[in-house]
C-alpha cells in the first residue's frame, strides 16, 4: 500500500468527521442485503456466544456453524464441560483444528464455574481473565450478549481501516493501538453490535484481503486504496 500515513506507536491521526459519517452510512446502508445469518447470532445468550466465540478463533463462520449447534447440545453449560474428558472435547472440535482450544476452553468453564457460579462474565476486564479469551474475543461477548458498546478489532476490520483511511499500522493487527484507537472512534453510539458484525462481514465479502471488490464497493468513493490502485492503472 502506497502514500499511506505510518503513525507513530501511539499516534491516532485526525479523522474529518464528515468522511467518518459517510464510512458509517455506506456500510450500514450495505449491511441490509448483505448482513450474514449465522445461529450465534440469534441469540443473546451469554454462555451460547461465549462458545460461538471460541469456535470462531481462527476458524472461518461456515466452517464452526456446521458444529456450532451440536456442540453447544451436548455441552450445554459451562458445568458440562468443565465435568468431561479434555481428549473428549477436543475430538468434537477436531474439525476447526487447533488442537489446543478444547484445553483453553475447558480451562475456561472450570474458571467461570468456581469463580462466576458458572455464569459467563459480564465485564471485559474479568473476561481477559479466561484461558483462550484476549481483547477482541472478550468485546466481542460484551457487545453481543451484553449490549456494551465496544468496538472490536480483527484482520478483518483492521484492513477496511487501513485501505480506506490511507493508515499503516503495526505487523500485528491485533495489538496495533493505533487501529484500535480508529475502530473506537467509527464505531457509532447505538448498536455497536450490529456494526461490529457488518464490518466483519464487509471484510469477508466485499474488502478482502485478495481481490478485494472495489468496482463495486459502496466505499470506492472515498477510500485511499481505491484511489491509488486505480491512479496506478
Amino acid at each position: 500500500m502506497k502514500n499511506t500515513h505510518s503513525p507513530s506507536k501511539n499516534e491516532i491521526p485526525a479523522l474529518p468527521e464528515k468522511q467518518i459519517q459517510w464510512f458509517r452510512r455506506q456500510l450500514q446502508t450495505w449491511s441490509i442485503a448483505n448482513f450474514r445469518d449465522f445461529p450465534w447470532r440469534r441469540t443473546t445468550d451469554p454462555y451460547a456466544i461465549f462458545i460461538a466465540e471460541l469456535l470462531l478463533q481462527k476458524t472461518d463462520a461456515t466452517t464452526a456453524e456446521k458444529i456450532y449447534e451440536t456442540f453447544l447440545a451436548q455441552y450445554f453449560s459451562p458445568e458440562a464441560i468443565a465435568t468431561t474428558n479434555i481428549e473428549e472435547i477436543a475430538q468434537q472440535l477436531a474439525p476447526l483444528g487447533l488442537h489446543f482450544r478444547a484445553k483453553r476452553l475447558h480451562q475456561a468453564a472450570q474458571i467461570i464455574l468456581e469463580k462466576y457460579g458458572g455464569k459467563i462474565p459480564a465485564t471485559e476486564t474479568e473476561l481477559l481473565e479466561l484461558p483462550g479469551v484476549g481483547k477482541y474475543t472478550a468485546r466481542s461477548i460484551c457487545t453481543n450478549a451484553f449490549k456494551q458498546p465496544l468496538a472490536v478489532l480483527d484482520t478483518n476490520i483492521a484492513r477496511i481501516i487501513e485501505r480506506f483511511f490511507g493508515i499503516k499500522g503495526n505487523r500485528v493487527k491485533s495489538r496495533c493501538k493505533v487501529l484500535w484507537g480508529i475502530a473506537e472512534i467509527i464505531a457509532p453510539k447505538t448498536n455497536v453490535d450490529i456494526w461490529n458484525l457488518t464490518l466483519i462481514d464487509f471484510g469477508s465479502a466485499s474488502c478482502t484481503a485478495s481481490r478485494p471488490r472495489c468496482q463495486n464497493c459502496p466505499l470506492e468513493e472515498q477510500c485511499s486504496y481505491s484511489k491509488i490502485n486505480y491512479s496506478d492503472s
